[in-house]
């Protein structure tokens, strides 16, 4: 709780400074606030436990393979509203691509993306649209960011299957991503932290 208290008091501030500073100069007619975050995907098998008779050692296929891909996605605690994109690296370009994607969809709305300090997050190369921005959690604390609970949502759902291919296991994760809804983004995301500060 002691770890929560600074941001709880420092966040409403940080929203209206956001608000009065980029949001009034944009052309955009709503506001908006997302979690965001990136994660891998790849061969190597997610193990997860299983019911099996008592007494019976269950088994589970598994490969060792290092073939990946990562997604980026943001999501709204208040709408279930999502954005996610396959991309083959995590670094500021595919940072950047993805923003740029971002920016696009629903344009007419201002986000704030809230997310980690990864140095790919803060490169000098980066250029942010002009209706989003970016609001930085306090270094190594993602257990602030509820956008983490997605991919383990997703994961689980991976877990104990061996793919073929890359392009089975995208296909399979674009179907659980496609048929994510807003009241599971919100179940998952919906942390009164972020929910009582949506501007």
């Amino acid at each position: 709780m002691k770890r929560l208290r600074p941001i709880i008091k420092n966040l409403p501030g940080k929203l209206e400074h956001i608000k009065a500073e980029k949001f009034q100069g944009s052309r955009c007619s709503s506001i908006r606030l997302y979690v965001m975050d990136e994660s891998r995907f790849g061969l190597l098998s997610i193990q997860r436990r299983c019911l099996t008779a008592r007494g019976t050692k269950p088994l589970v296929p598994y490969q060792h393979r290092f073939q990946n891909f990562y997604l980026f996605g943001a999501y709204n605690p208040l709408s279930g509203d999502h954005f996610t994109l396959e991309l083959p690296k995590c670094n500021s370009e595919c940072f950047q691509l993805w923003m740029d994607e971002f920016s696009r969809h629903c344009s007419e709305e201002f986000k704030i993306i809230i997310l980690d300090n990864g140095a790919f997050h803060k490169s000098k190369d980066l250029k942010v649209p002009d209706n989003i921005a970016l609001l930085f959690l306090p270094p190594y604390s993602p257990e602030l960011n509820p956008a983490e609970m997605i991919w383990r949502h997703i994961k689980d759902r991976i877990a104990n299957i061996a793919f073929e291919s890359l392009e089975k296991l995208s296909d399979t994760i674009a179907a659980i991503v496609k048929n994510l809804s807003p009241q599971t983004i919100r179940s998952i995301t919906g942390w009164s932290l972020y929910t009582n500060s949506i501007v």
